[in-house]
């Protein structure tokens, strides 16, 4: 088992995009009026252009940067993968991500940004972890308690994640022993589908070998 419980919380699509409304009523509330978004690759790529839909704004750009890996493995350090080509000098720029976790993303993306000269640099995302070390400027919901949270556009990519993590450390397991595991330990739910989806993608990456109807963690 994990060293340290890690529960996921799931954001359908539905979901989502009634904190994106939440969140751009809050920017226009606030009198803030961006001539420019940047969205935070990868998760603030959908964020980004909902908000930019319901401001009426069409200027948007992005960055991308890598923090958090699959299934919830961090990176050491934020790196700025590739960088900023749009023009943002003298602009008031909004930043825009779907999620706080510890903060790092976000204050070194504004820190990179400022070194562009705009007019004002604000940050919005839609769930913000009260554990952040950084705030942003507006978010739609606060997470007292931290979870990995998982949103539909990443739901792929952490079920590949978190079933190897599971097949690693508990050994072979049916799909529906999988799923059980994923349910327990993560409380991640996921339908035979999208969890054979998953499965087949380990397999055909050489991660997992299928023995009759076990899967199981390819021997090193």
């Amino acid at each position: 088992m994990d060293p340290v419980p890690l529960t996921c919380d799931l954001v359908t699509w539905e979901g989502q995009y009634r904190m994106a409304k939440a969140l751009a009523r809050k920017v226009r509330a606030s009198g803030y009026r961006p001539d420019i978004v940047v969205a935070i690759g990868r998760g603030g790529y959908i964020p980004g252009r909902i908000l930019c839909d319901l401001l009426l704004q069409n200027m948007l750009t992005s960055l991308k940067v890598e923090h958090w890996g699959m299934a919830a493995q961090k990176e050491e350090e934020v790196v700025i993968r590739f960088p900023l080509c749009a023009d943002v000098r003298g602009k008031r720029v909004l930043i825009v991500d779907d999620v706080t976790d510890t903060g790092d993303t976000l204050e070194a993306v504004v820190r990179y940004v400022k070194g562009f000269d705009p007019l004002e640099v604000r940050t919005a995302v839609l769930q913000h972890k009260e554990v952040s070390s950084f705030i942003p400027d507006y978010f739609a919901l606060v997470c007292p308690v931290w979870r990995w949270i998982v949103y539909p556009w990443a739901l792929h990519e952490d079920l590949v994640g978190f079933s190897k993590r599971v097949l690693t450390e508990a050994g072979p397991r049916t799909l529906e022993e999988l799923k059980e595991e994923l349910a327990g330990r993560y409380r991640l739910t996921a339908d035979d589908e999208d969890l054979c989806e998953a499965l087949d993608d380990l397999v055909s990456c050489g991660e997992v070998v299928k023995e009759g109807s076990r899967y199981r963690k390819k021997r090193e």
